[in-house]
């Protein structure tokens, strides 16, 4: 913190409204505010899931949780406590909690009625009879056990199956890994360099003075770029794509452009995904530009740019207010209030936030998307397998009670018919063990 030119270093917990702080290269913001000094690069994946790191310089407002990539800045805090941004977050997943799965709470519903028919046909009996054995074998028989474990153990074993199944700025790094892959040459030695946050890089490389960064750079050292050269580079950051601009000792000599990639699998899985009738839908913090592009790329046709949390939480429960089921994958911060309220979240657990892992109901630990078509289909077989299993032991029970109460069953072999269902149910929902290797 700042005051009257001294600095002196503070928790967030004591940073107050109107504070003024100094936030320098490598650390998190710690509070909402604006920039009222310096330039630099912050990375907001965690708040808005965008891929690259946004340029602020002063009057730009900067959200607590994100990450100061590099430049020294002062901001003026302008939300404070439960108001500031990562704060929000929290509360949204709080709100958002989803709750237990709605089949098991079915099947428990079902478990409670049938003990108060259980109890009331064994009084029945008993009452009209005049014989306690019946009675007995009446509550031995129609315990709905093979109904409470119909549920669980299905569940249990398709989450199992599943598991077995199972520069410091990021554009300078995308350009040396770039160059090491694709030529052998080493990369020449560069002397003088300097960073200028939210512009570029200047460096002394054999002899020439280099500049690589925005089109502000170059024209902050009076670098003209031809017409044409601009509308080769517009072209460019039209399909969603970062352009840097390079000049050597004054003058332009051309531009290096880089996009966002989409895994080899991925097309693949979306199309997947669509042949096993699932509508997909790209909700993502990128400005429309990249979105359309990325969604072009995978067959994707609704899409949603430039959304916060609250807006992703809001398109959810638009789809889930027309009654469709909505899973949603997520790995960043922001997904945690979606992927809780999601009917079903999946997080990516390697490159995912720890906050996005915990609110979601399926971590993928090896982040293989490939894997979401066969999540989906063995969903499926767990829900006709919990079908099967209530079906099979409310079926099972109430021919049990009916020879129990005609006589035929007796309290020793009523025990046996009980956990005969009991083991059925079992066994059945352990072949989703191997379902994959069955399709």
């Amino acid at each position: 913190m700042i005051v009257d030119g001294k600095e002196s270093v503070i928790s967030a917990q004591e940073v107050k409204l109107h504070d003024v702080l100094k936030v320098l290269p490598g650390e998190t913001v710690p509070v909402d505010g604006m920039i009222i000094s310096g330039q630099t690069s912050v990375n907001q994946a965690v708040m808005t899931g965008e891929s690259l790191p946004v340029d602020k310089t002063v009057g730009d407002e900067v959200s607590s949780g994100t990450v100061n990539q590099c430049g020294a800045f002062e901001m003026l805090a302008t939300k404070v406590g439960e108001d500031s941004s990562i704060q929000r977050m929290i509360r949204l997943v709080q709100s958002a909690d989803a709750g237990k799965a709605k089949i098991v709470g079915i099947a428990d519903r079902w478990a409670t009625w049938i003990v108060v028919i259980a109890l009331s046909a064994a009084v029945l009996t008993w009452l009209i009879t005049g014989k306690i054995i019946r009675a007995v074998t009446i509550l031995v028989v129609f315990c709905p056990c093979a109904l409470v474990l119909a549920t669980p153990t299905a569940i249990m074993a398709a989450i199992c199956a599943a598991a077995e199944a199972s520069s410091e700025h990021p554009l300078g790094k995308a350009i040396v890994r770039c160059f090491t892959s694709e030529y052998s040459s080493k990369i020449p030695e560069a002397s003088d360099f300097k960073m200028i946050p939210g512009r570029g890089v200047s460096a002394k490389v054999e002899g020439y003075r280099l500049l690589a960064g925005n089109k502000a750079m170059l024209t902050e050292n009076n670098i003209t770029i031809s017409p044409k050269m601009i509308t080769q580079a517009e072209e460019y950051i039209n399909q969603s794509c970062t352009v840097i601009y390079l000049a050597l000792d004054g003058i332009y000599t051309g531009c290096i452009v880089l996009s966002d990639t989409i895994r080899s699998e991925s097309a693949g899985t979306i199309k997947a995904l669509t042949a096993l009738n699932v509508q997909p839908v790209l909700l993502t913090g990128d400005n429309e530009k990249a979105a359309a592009a990325i969604a072009d790329q995978l067959g994707i046709f609704e899409v949603h740019a430039n959304c916060l949390s609250e807006d992703k939480l809001k398109y959810i429960n638009e789809y889930q207010n027309r009654q469709e089921a909505v899973c949603m994958i997520g790995d960043g911060i922001n997904d945690a209030p979606v992927l809780k309220a999601a009917d079903v979240g999946i997080a990516m657990g390697g490159v995912g936030s720890d906050i996005a892992v915990d609110a979601a109901d399926i971590a993928l630990v090896d982040d293989e998307v490939k894997e979401f078509p066969h999540l989906l289909a063995l969903s499926k077989r767990m829900m006709t397998t919990i079908k099967i299993n209530m079906s099979f032991s409310m079926g099972l029970n109430f021919i049990a009670i009916i020879l129990a109460i005609m006589g035929t069953l007796d309290p020793v072999v009523g025990a046996l018919v009980h956990n005969a269902g009991s083991v059925l149910v079992i066994t059945n929902s352990a072949l989703l063990l191997k379902w994959r290797n069955m399709r």
